[in-house]
């Protein structure tokens, strides 16, 4: 039964705005909760803020005053880039003041079916997986979270015979209390986000704040061959389910024979799984135990799992040209999901990279490239990248001024059955303003060819 009564009259301050802040600050205030909200952009700049304002709800913009905390305030939502070291989120702390992250609110607005997708890697691919797995059953299902749409928000317009599938952040977990998915996932841990966390102990705590309010009806998927994950879930009370693409197991989902199993069920030949590379093994693995326990169809989940070819520029399948296959990996902003990329192939490839590197060489891909028959160079790092390929043995190197002038290239050197591979392994922002744009570059050069 749905908790948004409990709002009622409650006296809450929103710290920090943006998408999920301004979401949590409408929807409190449409549940009947005494809004303020604070944000450190001007107000005469910053148009959520406006437009809250314009409400009726009491805005204060410049900073983060203490005195905000003089009133007598029930909880606080904070938007989850706000550090805890933030001296107003430290001191309402220390006042025994809750703090909350939307995720949160969506405890107090839905009894839908919740499953939440956490991990250092992979989130975004297998959330979207799990959706395609169970669109068309007898449950409408929703994607939220980091992965777009606010959790709080899309909570808000559900109820208990639908389901919601939201990717989370660790710094999303870190402000939950009541908040509990009925399947959860935790795909892996690396070391990530230590200038937030601070250690990879406390990094990985936030991640496991998922399970905490399980109980044995409840399902605990985790990624059995991370040693960091199963340590994390250890004391879980939700029902474990693991995972594992090395190994066959009494339960869960694991590879046997170049087949995928879940629970001794064959579901499908990897042949026939459309999403490349092993690490994808593992989100695809989470998703079908997932979708499954969710109630999820065969028909539907082997759909899925034939067609999806993932996410927009995370090692996306764009299309196949004169018999080679062009992916786009422009997500892939740091040399570790480069070698993740090229790992995933085993026909030849012809890499194109560059960007904006972080002051590394990248010694660290040439293990990698034994499969690469030519690298395509641009933005501010080819000159290192040349290097690297040059080390690497490869014969073909060739500079280019960008991603575009890239593309026509590996054409002409590319032959049948080949792979055209951009992961980049560097940030765009020598020459474009993001990854997504430079990923899209790509994908409009790669139509041109027709």
């Amino acid at each position: 039964m749905s908790r948004s009564h409990e709002l009622q009259n409650k006296s809450v301050l929103v710290v920090g705005l943006a998408k999920s802040g301004s979401a949590a600050a409408k929807l409190l205030n449409k549940h009947g909760a005494k809004v303020i909200v604070n944000d450190k952009k001007e107000f005469e700049q910053n148009e959520e803020a406006k437009a809250l304002h314009a409400r009726g709800i009491e805005v204060h913009c410049g900073g983060h005053p203490l005195h905000l905390l003089d009133r007598q305030l029930d909880f606080i939502v904070k938007n989850p880039g706000i550090p805890y070291s933030n001296p107003l989120i430290h001191t309402a702390l220390e006042m025994n003041i809750p703090v909350y992250t939307e995720v949160e609110l969506a405890s107090y607005l839905t009894d839908a079916l919740m499953i939440g997708i956490t991990g250092s890697n992979g989130k975004t691919t297998t959330t979207t997986l799990v959706g395609k797995m169970l669109e068309g059953g007898t449950r409408p299902t929703h994607i939220a979270g980091n992965i777009g749409t606010v959790l709080s928000e899309v909570a808000d317009k559900t109820n208990a015979d639908e389901t919601i599938v939201a990717e989370l952040s660790s710094f999303q977990l870190m402000g939950i209390d009541t908040f509990k998915p009925h399947i959860g996932i935790l795909l892996n841990l690396f070391e990530a986000h230590l200038d937030y966390h601070g250690t990879l102990e406390d990094y990985g705590k936030a991640k496991a704040r998922l399970f905490k309010n399980q109980t044995p009806d409840d399902y605990c998927i985790y990624n059995a061959e991370d040693e960091y994950v199963e340590a994390l879930v250890q004391d879980v009370k939700g029902t474990k389910v693991p995972f594992s693409t090395k190994r066959v197991l009494d339960h869960g989902a694991y590879v046997k024979d170049g087949q995928i199993f879940f629970n001794n069920e064959l579901i499908i030949s990897l042949e026939d799984v459309a999403l490349p590379g092993e690490h994808n093994l593992e989100n695809v693995l989470s998703a079908v135990a997932a979708a499954k326990l969710a109630g999820g169809i065969n028909e539907q989940i082997i759909k899925a799992l034939k067609t999806f070819g993932g996410v927009k520029h995370r090692l996306q399948f764009v299309t196949t040209h004169n018999s080679v296959k062009y992916y786009n990996d422009s997500k892939a902003t740091n040399i570790l999901a480069t070698q993740k990329a090229l790992a995933a192939f085993k026909n030849p490839v012809i890499l194109l990279a560059g960007g904006l590197d972080r002051g590394n060489d990248f010694d660290g891909l040439i293990p990698y490239l034994k499969n690469v028959k030519a690298v395509i160079t641009f933005g501010e790092t080819a000159p290192k990248l040349v290097k690297t390929a040059t080390a690497a043995g490869i014969k073909v190197v060739q500079h280019v001024d960008n991603v575009e002038k890239a593309v026509p290239v590996a054409d002409e050197i590319a032959e049948s059955d080949d792979i055209v591979l951009l992961s980049p392994a560097c940030a765009s922002w020598d020459q474009y303003p993001s990854f997504e744009q430079r990923g899209d570059m790509f994908i409009s050069a790669v139509h041109k060819l027709r």
